[in-house]
């Protein structure tokens, strides 16, 4: 069962004025396309998530146009974190990038944050057992602790100061897919998140894929807790090794097949909604997979034997490989070089599958160091970039389940990105090709000028776009825009910044008086206008 999400709260645009400075802001782009032929429109329709991953693109082309600064402190943090704020600029810049970093990586012992552990106190059944979970929620209020799950997954990635495990978190949630709201998993989702993901996101691989695989999400979600030696459910085998390993290329359907049958017996007990071993389920007699053979003699062996071959499977060459590339995609480009890949890879082996010092090697590489515009922002990381560069605050303890946080999770599903939300097992992707959709970012446009004028997430407070115009008054409409584009961290264009200015009416030289619309009425538009420019999409 999946719900289908209502249209955000957003304003409506200054339709005509807006579609002629964003073909400024992005001519020659996609994005500039885009606003063209869309931005006269101030709604649209709820978008679909992409249907499947499309082939790679170079890197950033379609945002190709698009300038970003080379400052290594702003590179990190649009890639290590759901994007910079002023505060955690001046505290890398004082720290340095390689202190920050190594400190993110041991974020339980060296980044305190306890203004989140405090937050995380409101979401109070996220700590119940699954028992608990069906004992104490009615039927007709099956969704409530997922929709704690979704909640807290948005408040940790908009304020913890341990952004970099936020961001690995989200790259596990999207690697280790357990759809949530989902009718299979109301009752244990929660407790994937914690056990699974939290739990090894900086750990070692082969730890969490031993722990999905006990856990009843994840053989619910893919068929194995209905799999018998009778009839092996193929679906957990497959994609284990298609999407969790090795990845396609690297096995055959015989492989497939014996990897259902090593899976046989890892189940879900109905009463307690528990993992279970059940060895009357359990296929016997010699397996195969790989490289990797056991003579599974007897039944009750199956959880020893199933540990052994994902154990195996982790420690692969072909998985190190992969998941060396797909960080490579979620942290240096759409289409990483290979020397990358390969040197993350042998980190990966030679640290048993653990997954920090892959991370180091990736950050401090000449590769990552050079990939400076070579990533896109996806819906989702736009929405929280947005939300915390204009300094947005966690609401007061609403009195309902009608928070602000949901309504931020209703929005990202309008843009097709809803966290946790892909149906499909192979998660969302992470390519700049698939996120260009008129309608995405049409919706994307209308959520920066609702939050730039304080009318999307009115319960999170946040400091008026008043306070982004220095004192004394710059002296022209190019120094108030430049002022305002410092403050978001945007690099213009000289013609971008004379599209902004021409906005508001004023040559990019003109005198600025106090008082004028440019710094009054108008100012919320010119700030969400930066936010629409490609500048700001970049990663």
């Amino acid at each position: 069962m999946r719900m289908t999400a209502p249209t955000p709260d957003s304003s409506p645009a200054a339709a005509p004025a807006r579609r002629r400075v964003l073909s400024g802001l992005g001519a020659g782009t996609a994005l500039g396309a885009v606003a063209v032929a869309t931005a006269g429109s101030a709604t649209a329709a709820p978008t679909a998530a992409p249907a499947a991953t499309p082939a790679a693109t170079p890197a950033a082309a379609p945002f190709a146009a698009a300038t970003t600064t080379t400052d290594p402190v702003l590179h990190l943090l649009r890639r290590a974190t759901f994007g910079p704020t002023p505060a955690l600029v001046a505290e890398v810049r004082k720290t340095g990038t390689t202190a920050w970093l190594d400190a993110q990586l041991a974020p339980l012992t060296a980044v305190p944050d306890p203004a989140m552990d405090a937050l995380l106190k409101r979401w109070t059944r996220l700590g119940w057992k699954t028992w608990q979970v069906r004992e104490r929620l009615p039927d007709t209020d099956r969704w409530a602790v997922m929709m704690e799950v979704v909640e807290s997954h948005l408040a940790r990635a908009l304020f913890s100061r341990r952004q970099l495990l936020e961001t690995v978190v989200d790259f596990w949630t999207n690697h280790l897919v357990v759809p949530v709201p989902s009718s299979e998993v109301w009752d244990n989702a929660h407790l994937f998140q914690r056990d699974v993901v939290r739990r090894h996101a900086l750990g070692r691989y082969s730890d969490m894929l031993n722990a999905a695989a006990r856990h009843p999400a994840m053989l619910k979600v893919l068929d194995n807790a209905d799999s018998t030696k009778r009839a092996p459910n193929e679906n957990y085998g497959r994609e284990l090794l298609e999407l969790h390993t090795v990845g396609v290329g690297n096995y055959t359907e015989t492989d497939v097949r014996m990897s259902a049958r090593v899976l046989t017996g890892l189940s879900v007990d109905g009463e307690s909604g528990l993992f279970s071993y059940k060895p009357q389920r359990r296929y016997v007699g010699p397996v195969k997979v790989l490289g990797w053979s056991d003579p599974n003699p007897v039944a009750e062996d199956g959880v020893a034997v199933a540990t052994r071959y994902l154990t195996y499977l982790a420690q692969h060459p072909a998985t190190a490989n992969r998941i060396a590339r797909k960080l490579a995609v979620r942290y240096v480009s759409d289409t990483p070089p290979a020397t990358l890949v390969t040197k993350l890879a042998q980190v990966y082996l030679a640290n048993g599958t653990a997954i920090a010092p892959v991370l180091r090697a990736l950050f401090l590489s000449p590769e990552f160091a050079a990939s400076v515009g070579q990533k896109v922002r996806t819906p989702y990381e736009d929405a929280l970039a947005s939300c915390r560069v204009l300094g947005l605050t966690p609401e007061p303890a609403p009195t309902s389940g009608d928070s602000n946080l949901r309504h931020l999770f209703w929005a990202l599903g309008s843009f097709g990105q809803a966290p946790m939300g892909w149906p499909a097992p192979n998660g969302y992707p992470d390519v700049a090709a698939a996120w260009n959709g008129a309608s995405s970012t049409l919706n994307r446009w209308n959520f920066h000028l609702g939050l730039a004028g304080n009318w999307t997430l009115k319960a999170m407070t946040r400091p008026a776009v008043t306070t982004f115009v220095p004192s004394p008054l710059p002296s022209t409409y190019a120094a108030l825009v430049d002022a305002l584009a410092a403050r978001l961290f945007v690099t213009l264009t000289a013609a971008q910044r004379e599209a902004i200015c021409r906005f508001v009416d004023h040559a990019p030289s003109d005198p600025l008086r106090a008082g004028s619309a440019a710094v009054t009425w108008r100012l919320p538009s010119i700030v969400a206008l930066l936010l629409d420019s490609p500048n700001f999409a970049i990663r």
